[in-house]
């Protein structure tokens, strides 16, 4: 599992970046079919940046090798074309992945906000700054419930929208970058701002958001996942039109999403028993669609 490789590692003050919210059941190769995120994907990339080897065996039979133990190679970037190839190009039997050294400090902010536009126009406020952070997610009104009735991780349920930042590095590094952030969630309204004092406390801000998914769940007996990405400083504008088309179609919307690279993930809350939602479901997906492309963005 993606999870199996940072906890053969760990003992030694390694990990391995790419940390998909299924990463307790997902599998190393299934990343590489699909090149996988996670929420750490905007300092540290996605499994093709965190691939050095593959070994594969091709419709033929012949086995073959690409890369090594090293971050580059002379000629095509076959590596980049196999990763995210689901399995269309060839079958992957080996996987040579790229550990990083623990860093010395790692906090996270959870930052409560009045409305999602305001959290994500924070998010391109930071971004512009010129910090990048481990993962930067953000979670609006129906998620937060949801995932706070699930884990009890402590969210402010009273929000519209939460902003989790994760910073690291060396502690000087990371405590002079808590200070930025908090400036410029203040300038955008923050109702709340908590840090973390603790290893602990980090993992449990990062608990509800792994667990958005099967949280939401339970609140609605069926929905649609959605997968696109736009450009960071149209979220704003693309979260409040998400917000016009559910009022418009009558069907509820959870985000959840990875803020910093403007991948989002909403999810459309429907009830199959019902004639004619999940048709209204897979209208209003395609119409979220339209809209990140509209911005300037792409499918997922």
């Amino acid at each position: 599992t993606n999870l199996g490789v940072t906890q053969a590692v760990q003992e030694m003050g390694f990990y391995y970046a790419p940390d998909p919210s299924s990463q307790i059941a997902c599998s190393i190769g299934g990343n590489i079919a699909e090149n996988s995120g996670g929420v750490h994907c905007l300092k540290y990339g996605l499994t093709t940046n965190n691939v050095l080897g593959l070994e594969i065996v091709m419709i033929d039979g012949e086995v073959i090798r690409i890369g090594g133990k090293h971050l580059d190679s002379e000629g095509y970037d076959i590596l980049g074309v196999l990763t995210g190839s689901e399995g269309l190009l060839a079958v992957v039997t080996e996987v040579t992945v790229r550990i990083l050294r623990s860093p010395e400090t790692a906090r996270a902010l959870l930052i409560g906000f009045p409305s999602s536009e305001l959290a994500g126009q924070c998010v391109s406020d930071v971004i512009g700054a010129g910090t990048i952070p481990g993962g930067m997610e953000i979670m609006d009104g129906p998620a937060i419930q949801a995932a706070e009735d699930f884990v009890h991780a402590g969210y402010p349920v009273d929000c519209e929208a939460l902003l989790i930042v994760e910073l690291d590095g060396p502690e000087t590094e990371v405590d002079y970058l808590i200070d930025r952030v908090r400036v410029l969630a203040e300038k955008n309204d923050a109702k709340t701002i908590r840090i973390s004092q603790s290893e602990e406390e980090r993992q449990n801000f990062w608990a509800g958001r792994k667990a958005a998914f099967p949280a939401v769940g339970r609140i609605s007996p069926d929905y649609y996942c959605m997968d696109g990405t736009i450009p960071r400083h149209q979220l704003p504008h693309v979260l409040k039109c998400m917000n016009e088309m559910s009022e418009r179609f009558g069907l509820r919307v959870a985000n959840v999403f990875h803020a910093g690279d403007g991948n989002l993930h909403p999810l459309i809350l429907y009830d199959a028993n019902n004639p004619g939602e999940l048709e209204k479901a897979e209208e209003f997906g395609a119409e979220i669609l339209k809209l990140c492309v509209e911005v300037g963005g792409v499918l997922t």
